[in-house]
Parts: structure tokens; C-alpha cells; sequence
């Protein structure tokens, strides 16, 4: 069984797209658990319709541990509530993960088709996240939206540190590949919203996550809120 993880705090908007993407998909071999941070909208409703197990959130790396810790999946894939899945694709990354021995795995990224600017999406994703981790996939494990990762591996590390505040994913990723193979799926990529890049603009968040870099990279995990990272900001404004 493969056991979905998905952190939510205010979806309604993105949620729906997501489960009904998973819903569509030619695998029924699956959970997919909702870890609420204590949401007021539309998204518990949501999730209950589409029978997902909820369990109680917080920050994103609390939300995904609090997920694992009741999965039935001997494979856990963690999204982010944004991301819309291609069709047909569980069986391609699945198999790709299994012949490749990968014990953890993630994906490139491309804007979600309806985005309004597409274009410039797609040049940042491509030429500032999925051409350097793919130049780094060997050295520097990186991790997205999107971590598909064997659930012996999640325990051994004991999940996602909850102490780091900003790129908990790529350090799960770092540990990980530590212990076991890490790789980037080639056979699907994931479709994922630009919200939080037109919220607050695309050179202020890629120069936000770039300092982020450097300081795992020389100083260690961001542990103090210094690039001021709020799970709920970026929640839907009011039609």
C-alpha cells in the first residue's frame, strides 16, 4: 500500500484538485491521510468527503510525522496541498522507484496548467530548482512538494525534524540519502501552484530559499524563524 501525507492548514481552494488528481488515478492501492493544522474553512469537509483519514496537524514537518505515524503504506508519499498529479502516474513512479533501489525519491516541478503566467513559471522552476537539483542529485539531495520515501527509512531517521523551520524537506532528503539511494523520479513531474511566488514575488522567495541553502550548507538546519516562514500566510484571501 503507498500511504499519502498531505500537511493542510485553510486548502479548500487547492485541496479539492489534489484529491480529486489522486481520485482519477489507474491505483487504488492507497490512503491518503489529511494532517489538519486547524483549519476554518472548506478543507476538513472536503477531506471527509473524499474519505481521507484526518489526523492533527501543526507545522508542515509535524503534520507529515503526525501522517506517518498512523500509515499502513510500507512506502509514504508526502505532497503538498497545491500539487495536482498527472494522470497514471502512481504505477510509473512506483516502478521507477523499485528498479532503481531508491529509499527515497523526489520529483521536478512544472506550474499547474491554468497558472496566469505560465511561462515565467516554468523558466523559474526549470532553470532555478529542477536544473540544479538535477546537477546536485548526486552530491546535495534535494526535496520538494513532492518525497516519496521507503517507511523504514522515515522511522530509522525518525521522521521530519520539527526543530527547522524552513527546508525541513531538504534536510530530510540530506539524511536520507545518507542511508540509503536518493534519486529524482524522471518518469513524471509534479504540477504545482505558483502561489507562494506571486504572493511575494519570485526573486525575493528564490533569494529567501537561496540564503536558506547556504546556511544548511555552512551553518546547519534553519532552526530560528529567521527568514520568517508562517504556514498560514499564505492562505486564501477573502472573494
Amino acid at each position: 500500500m503507498l500511504s499519502i501525507v498531505i500537511p493542510t492548514m485553510n486548502e479548500e481552494k487547492h485541496l479539492k484538485k489534489l484529491l480529486q488528481s489522486i481520485e482519477k488515478q489507474d491505483f487504488d492501492n492507497y490512503e491518503v491521510i489529511i494532517a489538519d493544522n486547524g483549519s476554518k474553512d472548506k478543507t476538513l469537509e472536503i477531506a471527509k468527503k473524499y474519505k481521507c483519514k484526518i489526523v492533527k496537524g501543526g507545522s508542515p514537518a509535524r503534520g507529515r510525522n503526525n501522517g506517518a505515524k498512523v500509515a499502513k503504506g510500507e512506502r509514504l508519499l508526502f505532497l503538498d496541498a497545491d500539487v495536482v498529479l498527472p494522470k497514471r502516474v502512481f504505477g510509473k513512479i512506483l516502478k521507477e522507484f523499485k528498479k532503481r533501489n531508491l529509499g527515497i525519491a523526489t520529483f521536478f516541478l512544472a506550474p499547474i496548467e491554468k497558472s496566469k503566467k505560465k511561462k515565467l513559471a516554468s523558466f523559474f522552476f526549470t532553470f532555478f530548482y529542477n536544473i540544479p537539483i538535477f546537477l546536485l542529485e548526486k552530491t546535495l539531495p534535494h526535496a520538494a512538494m513532492g518525497i516519496l520515501i521507503e517507511k523504514k527509512l522515515f522511522n530509522k531517521l525518525n521522521g521530519y525534524n520539527e526543530d527547522i523551520t524552513l527546508a525541513e524537506d531538504h534536510d530530510l532528503a540530506r539524511r536520507a540519502g545518507k542511508l540509503s539511494k536518493y534519486g529524482i523520479l524522471k518518469s513524471v513531474r509534479l504540477h504545482v501552484s505558483d502561489r507562494r511566488f506571486e504572493k511575494e514575488g519570485w526573486f525575493k522567495t528564490y533569494s529567501k530559499y537561496l540564503l536558506c541553502e547556504g546556511h544548511m550548507i555552512f551553518i546547519g538546519p534553519v532552526k530560528k524563524d529567521i527568514f520568517k516562514y508562517n504556514f498560514d500566510h499564505l492562505k486564501n484571501k477573502k472573494k
